[in-house]
């Protein structure tokens, strides 16, 4: 039987039950992520990390998530309600759906059913995540506008600005993918790797998907809509309480989902690592073996958004939207451009497509030096220039005086002036 036959065969109490495990996963990563994230940061920065919740610090996640849901909730009067209670679930629903299409092994045997670890197997599957991804800023943009603030509102705005951004570049990159397996099934594509990874087959694909899911996720070093320094805390600075959990819920778990879609599509999905599947005629690629490949792999692309929080610092704002239009979207299409341009040369030609693959790559690193040795166009600085002298709004005056604190104020002065012009009218009349 097929994959999607041994799924559509699948009895209600095994789809519940891959439900709720799904569900699970998804909360109890996040709470590994953050207890990992903090240990892992304060190893590297030379720090005390998390020590006094639990042994060594490691229930520190669970007093957090036991605290947030009691902390008191503060709701903005200028808040539109119904919105503001509204995005952060919007932000979460679509994170928890992508785990869905997502494949964690191969057949085996629950309770005496044959399955699949995978929940459904769709025709469209890489169209699910890249539709779940996509939805979660409009939970984003809601609670920046709902939350009556200006602050928020610009976190939210510069959100949707750097996902759709990086979505696209995103997307781009998993086109390689498709035209090389000939199928938008992420169980399709994790077949059709056993043969040789995409991560070496693909690499300026690969290479282009890492970027933009630490883009995509709101990470640092592109952690631009979240900016501490500049808008306080972006586009959740009006939230609280359990609110602001399922906004951090989100984030973490969509972290987890974009390193298990980076699995998948280059790294062999469930596979064992070549030296392990030679062992005991691949008997390390069947039964529950597979998910323990899965995850470790899932684990190690987390790992690396740890690592980049730890090490790198943030972007400037153009630098981050320049680096997503002028650089990894035009590269993602010269790439496409050749992949397909190689694919039709292979059925005419006998190279073999590893030999093909490396060319084109070499050919596209070649193009991406050159682009930066053009020279940028000079921007004309006077161009547009607001006058600094002339008092209008945003620039103060240059003679601008800042008043004495220790002078009286106006209402005061007046009053003593007409008191002063008084005693001196009755000593006129006096005389």
């Amino acid at each position: 039987m097929t994959r999607a036959q041994l799924l559509a065969d699948d009895p209600i109490w095994l789809i519940l039950i891959k439900a709720v495990v799904l569900l699970l996963l998804g909360a109890v990563a996040t709470m590994a992520m953050i207890i990992l994230e903090r240990k892992i940061v304060a190893r590297m920065q030379h720090r005390p990390g998390p020590n006094r919740v639990g042994p060594n610090g490691w229930f520190q996640s669970i007093a957090d998530a036991i605290k947030l849901p009691f902390k008191e909730q503060i709701i903005p009067d200028t808040a539109d309600r119904k919105v503001y209670f509204l995005a952060p679930i919007i932000s979460v629903i679509p994170a928890f759906l992508a785990f869905t299409v997502i494949p964690f092994g191969p057949e085996v045997s629950i309770f005496g059913e044959r399955t699949v670890l995978q929940l459904v197997d769709l025709p469209v599957g890489v169209l699910v995540v890249l539709a779940c991804s996509s939805l979660g800023v409009y939970g984003i943009v809601l609670a920046g506008w709902a939350s009556g603030s200006p602050y928020p509102l610009l976190g939210g705005l510069r959100s949707a600005a750097q996902v759709i951004s990086y979505e696209i570049a995103m997307g781009l990159s998993i086109v390689a993918v498709i035209l090389y397996t000939g199928s938008l099934s992420t169980g399709d594509i994790v077949d059709a790797q056993s043969t040789g990874w995409y991560f070496y087959l693909l690499i300026p694909s690969f290479l282009i998907y890492c970027i933009s899911m630490v883009g995509e996720t709101n990470r640092a070093p592109f952690d631009l809509p979240e900016a501490e320094s500049e808008l306080v805390g972006g586009f959740h600075t009006e939230y609280s309480s359990m609110k602001f959990a399922l906004f951090f819920l989100a984030e973490y778990v969509n972290m987890v989902i974009v390193s298990a879609f980076c699995t998948t599509l280059f790294l062999g999905g469930y596979m064992a690592p070549w030296p392990i599947s030679a062992i005991g005629d691949n008997m390390f690629n069947t039964g529950w073996w597979p998910l323990l490949w899965f995850f470790g792999k899932t684990w190690i692309l987390l790992f690396v958004f740890i690592w980049l929080r730890g090490t790198l610092p943030r972007l400037r704002y153009d630098q981050f939207m320049r680096l997503g239009w002028k650089i990894l979207v035009p590269a993602n299409l010269v790439w496409i451009v050749l992949v397909v341009a190689l694919r039709a040369f292979r059925n005419e030609a006998e190279i073999s497509p590893q030999t093909i693959l490396i060319a084109g790559g070499v050919v596209l690193v070649l193009l991406i030096g050159l682009s930066f040795l053009l020279p940028e166009r000079k921007i004309d600085r006077d161009e547009g220039r607001v006058p600094v002298t002339g008092g209008g709004y945003p620039i103060p005056p240059l003679d601008l005086s800042i008043p004495d604190k220790n002078a009286k104020p106006a209402r005061v002065r007046r009053a003593a002036r007409r008191e002063h012009a008084a005693v001196a009218a009755g000593e006129r009349e006096a005389e």
